[in-house]
């Protein structure tokens, strides 16, 4: 038997399958809108109006919010700052005023006299120191008392006699006018000033005297004799003394 060959038939087949793709080639062409391409712009518009939904009602309230959180962060640390600078100025006038009342506290202890201690030492001790220096008294001496300044009964804003030299300690005011030699009435002013009580001389008057006694001339200056000529000296003095609570509180320290 003789064996039969197929027919050749590459070249036909190529061209068909030419033929093929160029028609399908052509139908994608005329329809570049299909279901897929349908269904992914649809899916974009619908991102894109999520995102434009999401940053008109979610971002920009959100960054509305943030600059007025921001904004109140600035003010409540503005008025932090200022309240801690009150409250440090507070602090540094809380210790000054401290320091001044312990410092008022030492003065009072250390250097004044209870009342009543005070103003017999007062009377005893300015005549001793007249007769001591031999001089002669021709004014004198008158006592005026001082209420303190925060008592109800002063006269606050008065300059009269009685509250010119008011402080915060009762006290008194001295007017006393001595005669005698220069150099007595030296001592006596020195005597003053370094005396156990606190005395505050406040105004000093000198004048020739015109009056003549030998008998004074040699008691107050021996080496002058009747040649030395006589002073005329008129002071102003306060003396203060311990307030009564802090008097109290000496008083019952000095039975215990």
């Amino acid at each position: 038997m003789s064996e039969q060959t197929p027919p050749i038939r590459g070249p036909e087949n190529r061209g068909r399958l030419l033929a093929k793709f160029q028609t399908l080639n052509v139908s994608r062409e005329q329809r570049i809108f299909g279901p897929a391409e349908i269904i992914g712009l649809a899916g974009s518009l619908f991102i894109l109006i999520l995102v434009v939904v999401s940053y008109l009602y979610f971002l920009l309230p959100a960054n509305a919010r943030l600059e007025g959180a921001m904004s109140e962060r600035s003010l409540l640390q503005s008025r932090l700052r200022d309240l801690q600078g009150v409250v440090h100025e507070g602090e540094s006038t809380e210790s000054t005023v401290q320091k001044i009342t312990q410092s008022l506290d030492e003065f009072e202890s250390n250097y004044l006299l209870g009342p009543d201690r005070g103003r017999m030492g007062l009377y005893d001790g300015l005549n001793t120191l007249i007769r001591k220096n031999g001089l002669r008294n021709t004014s004198g001496p008158t006592y005026l008392t001082l209420e303190p300044s925060n008592s109800k009964g002063g006269t606050t804003g008065s300059r009269s006699a009685n509250t010119k030299w008011q402080s915060i300690y009762p006290g008194i005011a001295i007017s006393v006018t001595v005669e005698g030699p220069y150099q007595s009435l030296r001592r006596f002013i020195r005597d003053m000033e370094t005396s156990r009580q606190f005395i505050i001389i406040n105004s000093v008057e000198l004048e020739r005297s015109t009056e003549t006694n030998n008998s004074l001339q040699t008691a107050g200056d021996p080496n002058g004799g009747a040649k030395s000529s006589l002073v005329s000296l008129h002071l102003e003095m306060t003396t203060y003394f311990q307030r009564a609570v802090r008097a109290d509180e000496s008083n019952q320290a000095a039975a215990h």
